[in-house]
C-alpha cells in the first residue's frame, strides 16, 4: 500500500530501489507518527471535519498501535512502502471510512517532517541528559583527583605539569561548549510542521495552534514552505551539534587509550572492562574506548553527508530527502551508546599517584625555576636563558618543593564554576 496509490502498477524493480530501507528505518520514528496523527486527528475534530464517532474510534486504535510499538510487536510488512502507510492501512481496517479521513489536510512530507521533528526533539533531549551526567562525573572526578599531578605535554613532548583536577575537569567544560550546540538544535527542531501538507499549506480551515500545543512544541514554522525547507535543515543542526559532542567525546578517548598504555601507565580501567589477544596472553586492551573513539570520528564526518545531500537541492520536496535517515537515525544510536560506555567505564578508572616520581620529568617544574627567579628580581628574559643554558650542561636540578606549586593545580572554586555553567545548560 502507498498513500499515494492510484490503482496504477508500479515497476518492481522501481518500487524495491525507491522504498530502500525506509521500512527498518521507519520503525524508529513509529511512535512520533502515531502522536502526530492523533494530534492531527483531534485538530480535524475541532473543525469539524472528524465526528465525535470517528475521534473515539481512531484514538482507541491509535492507542493499540501504540502499545504494539512499545512492545516491539509492531512491523511494517513488505506490502507497505512506510510506517505512514501502513498506520492508516490499520485504521481504514479497524474502524473503516475514519481511517480513510485521517489524512485529510495532510501530506506524506509534513507526516516525515513532524515525525522526525518529535524524533530529533527527543534525542537530542537524551544526548543532552547523557552528556550533563557524564561532564557531571568528570567534575566529581576532578575534585577527587584535584591534587594528584600528571605531566602536561605539547608537540607529544613533556611540557609543564598537569593534573588529574585539570584533565577531568577540562573535558566537563569543554562538554558544556558542546551542549550549546545541542541547545541551539534543539530551538530549530522544536517548531511544529504539521499542515504544511506538501510544502503550500492546505484550504482546509485547519488549526495549527493547536496541533502545536498538542504535541508539545514551543512553537510552529508560520510560513508553510520554510517548514518544509526545515527537512534537512533539522537533521544537519542535530548532526553539527552531535558532532559537537561526538568530537570531545573522542579526544577524551584518545587520551585514556594513551594513557592506559604502559609507556605512560597513567590511569587504568578493571581487567573486566578490556579485551584480550588470540595471541598474546598478556594484552589487557582499552577496546572500548578505541571504538567509542572510532564511532565519534566518524560521526563527525555526519554533518558533511548530509550537506552533500542537500546542498543544491532548490526549495520544495525532493526524494533526495528520503536519504537523510540512513544517516542520522544510526549515528544517533552510536552517540548514545558510545556516551553510555564511557560513563560507565570512566566510573571505574583508577589514577596513578606516583608519575611525577620518574626523573624524566623533572623538567616539568622549569617553568616554576624560572618563575622563582623572576620573583627574586632577575628578568624574564635572563632568567629564561640561564635555565634553558643549565638543562643544555645538565646542572638543571628542580626544587622537589616545586612539586607542590600552583601550576597545574585547579581550585574548588573554578570547579564549581564549570558546575554552576553545567547548571544552567
Amino acid at each position: 500500500m502507498k498513500l499515494w496509490d492510484k490503482g496504477l502498477p508500479t515497476d518492481q524493480k522501481i518500487d524495491m530501489f525507491t522504498v530502500g530501507n525506509d521500512r527498518q528505518l521507519d520503525l524508529v520514528i513509529a511512535r512520533y507518527d502515531i502522536k502526530a496523527t492523533l494530534a492531527h486527528a483531534k485538530m480535524l475534530h475541532k473543525i469539524k471535519l472528524l465526528s465525535d464517532d470517528d475521534i473515539t474510534a481512531i484514538e482507541k486504535e491509535l492507542e493499540v498501535l501504540s502499545q504494539q510499538v512499545e512492545d516491539g510487536t509492531f512491523i511494517i510488512e513488505d506490502q507497505f512502502e512506510d510506517v505512514h502507510s501502513k498506520i492508516e492501512f490499520e485504521l481504514t481496517k479497524k474502524i473503516g471510512d475514519a481511517g480513510k479521513r485521517i489524512h485529510t489536510a495532510r501530506s506524506r512530507n509534513d507526516q516525515v517532517l513532524v515525525a522526525m521533528h518529535l524524533y530529533l526533539k527527543d534525542e537530542l533531549l537524551l544526548i543532552k541528559s547523557q552528556v550533563k551526567e557524564l561532564s557531571e562525573n568528570l567534575i566529581s572526578s576532578a575534585a577527587e583527583h584535584k591534587d594528584v599531578l600528571l605531566p602536561g605535554y605539547t608537540h607529544l613532548q613533556i611540557a609543564m605539569p598537569s593534573s588529574f583536577g585539570l584533565w577531568f575537569s577540562a573535558y566537563a567544560e569543554s562538554f558544556v561548549d558542546d551542549l550549546y550546540f545541542v541547545n541551539a538544535a534543539l530551538k530549530v527542531v522544536d517548531q511544529n510542521p504539521l499542515g504544511s501538507a506538501a510544502g503550500y499549506g492546505s484550504s482546509f480551515p485547519i488549526d495549527r495552534e493547536f496541533t502545536t500545543k498538542e504535541l508539545g512544541f514551543e512553537t510552529l514554522k508560520y510560513n508553510v514552505v520554510a517548514a518544509q525547507m526545515s527537512r534537512g535543515k533539522s537533521e544537519k543542526s542535530t548532526a553539527f551539534a552531535m558532532s559537537s559532542v561526538a568530537g570531545t567525546l573522542s579526544k577524551l578517548a584518545m587520551d585514556v587509550c594513551l594513557y592506559m598504555s604502559q609507556n605512560f601507565n597513567f590511569m587504568s580501567i578493571p581487567s573486566e572492562l578490556t579485551t584480550g589477544s588470540s595471541i598474546m596472553p598478556h594484552k589487557k586492551n582499552p577496546d572500548v574506548f578505541e571504538l567509542i573513539r572510532g564511532k565519534c570520528n566518524k560521526i563527525q564526518a555526519l554533518p558533511y553527508e548530509l550537506s552533500l545531500l542537500t546542498n543544491n537541492l532548490p526549495s520544495g520536496y525532493h526524494r533526495d530527502l528520503q536519504l537523510l535517515k540512513e544517516g542520522i537515525v544510526p549515528a544517533i544510536q552510536d552517540l548514545k551508546a558510545s556516551l553510555e560506555m564511557a560513563i560507565y567505564a570512566l566510573k571505574s578508572v583508577t589514577v596513578n599517584t606516583t608519575i611525577l616520581e620518574d626523573d624524566k620529568y623533572d623538567y616539568l617544574f622549569s617553568v616554576d625555576t624560572l618563575n622563582e627567579l623572576v620573583m627574586q628580581g632577575m628578568s624574564f628574559r635572563d632568567a629564561y636563558v640561564k635555565i634553558g643554558l643549565d638543562i643544555e650542561k645538565g646542572t638543571y636540578k628542580p626544587e622537589k618543593n616545586t612539586k607542590h606549586s600552583h601550576i597545574g593545580s585547579i581550585n574548588n572554586l573554578y570547579l564549581n564554576k564549570i558546575k554552576e555553567k553545567l547548571s544552567f545548560i
